[in-house]
């Protein structure tokens, strides 16, 4: 029998990144998403493509060899295909990994074969698999989370491919950034081993490669989009055209590199050419990428943990410099009453309902005695002044 993966979320990162590697490891992938077109389109549809954009050219690939199903109206069979997979991934957004979790572990439970499946997280998040794991622990009968790990291990990860906004008549075909990086830990694997996808970076600390990445491409890609909403550009290309711009996500990424540096032991010169190869993949024009679909979800994007207040804090910790972040989360706070953006909506009613000191509290969940937390308490006063 061939190898199977199956795969939560049938989006433009799970056909165009997850899927993408997984096919070409040599894997049948069986799709599990509830919305109805896509599954549909799948089923309906035995390939797709994924064209891999670059300054130098286009490279298309067919992708083939899948499955799809609609967890909402045929939970049993997706129990029975995770009972016999060997690896278990999804995409779906940190924010939904609660919803799929009661489904995989039934399928986790009722698991017989001699070697534990792989479940890997590809969310844009940290420890987005431990997440996941502690929602299957609580989905699992307590008597059975004693022998969880004889059925599954759990392995975080980082993903980095840009995928930019799609044709609207696009179907199942997805435009995706030619770099990619999918950096996984291995030590959840012990003796057993992990599975063997090419494409992943298989390494025994995380965390560096995590945060470099959240705290460069992600703080970097949301700096642009976040000025460039405000400056009425139109795609992220246009941002970094803007020379104001783009010196000003260079001012933010020289503290975040500061942190990285500091922190994981990184080399200056090895960041800087990091952030240098990033700075060029965000602004490569062949991805036509709008600033609107990059800064959606800013509740998430301005929460504790994330791109913007997760350096600022360790730096204002550290007693480094982070001016230059009190910038973009000006700019986020910004992002209101965008169009199709629910958070957006959102972050419109929260700062128009309550005090600056709650709502600094709710989107950034700074501790009022954190040195961070005085200078975003003025930067949402502000914010919320002009918009009286």
């Amino acid at each position: 029998m061939g190898k199977k993966a199956v795969h939560f979320g049938g989006g433009n990162i799970g056909r165009g990144f997850v899927a993408e590697f997984l096919h070409t490891s040599g894997f049948e992938v069986v799709f599990i998403d509830v919305m109805d077109n896509i599954i549909e389109a799948l089923q309906n549809n035995p390939s797709y493509q994924v064209t891999e954009v670059s300054e130098e050219g286009e490279t298309t690939k067919t992708i083939n060899n899948y499955r799809a199903i609609n967890s909402k109206k045929n939970e049993g069979d997706v129990i029975n295909e995770i009972s016999t997979a060997d690896v278990v991934t999804c995409a779906v957004g940190p924010n939904v990994l609660k919803f799929i979790a009661p489904v995989i572990a039934k399928g986790i439970d009722a698991r017989t074969a001699s070697k534990p499946v792989a479940v890997i997280a590809c969310e844009n998040a940290i420890g987005a698999t431990d997440t996941l794991h502690g929602f299957i622990k609580d989905n699992t009968d307590p008597e059975r989370v004693k022998s969880l790990y004889s059925r599954a291990q759990f392995a975080n990860s980082a993903i980095d491919r840009i995928v930019p906004t799609q044709a609207p008549d696009s179907g199942l075909n997805v435009r995706i950034e030619k770099f990619y990086e999918w950096v996984v830990e291995k030590a959840p694997f012990g003796d057993v081993g992990h599975p063997d996808i090419p494409a992943i970076h298989w390494v025994d600390n995380l965390e560096p490669y995590i945060e470099r990445k959240l705290f460069t491409v992600n703080t970097g890609h949301a700096t642009a989009a976040y000025y460039g909403y405000t400056s009425g550009k139109k795609t992220i290309h246009d941002a970094l055209s803007d020379e104001k711009i783009r010196q000003t996500i260079r001012d933010v990424l020289d503290e975040t590199a500061a942190l990285i540096v500091a922190k994981h032991g990184i080399s200056k010169e090895e960041q800087q050419a990091y952030v240098d190869t990033i700075i060029k993949r965000i602004s490569n024009p062949y991805l036509e990428d709008v600033v609107e679909r990059v800064g959606r979800a800013p509740l998430r994007k301005l929460s504790r943990k994330e791109r913007f207040v997760g350096p600022a804090s360790q730096l204002a910790e550290r007693g480094m410099e982070f001016e230059a972040l009190l910038g973009p989360i000006e700019q986020a706070l910004r992002f209101q009453n965008v169009p199709g953006d629910d958070e957006s909506v959102e972050l419109a009613k929260i700062l128009k309902e309550k005090s600056a000191a709650d709502a600094t509290s709710q989107l950034t969940g700074l501790e009022k005695d954190h040195p961070l937390y005085p200078p975003v308490l003025k930067l949402v006063e502000k914010v919320q002044g002009e918009s009286k």
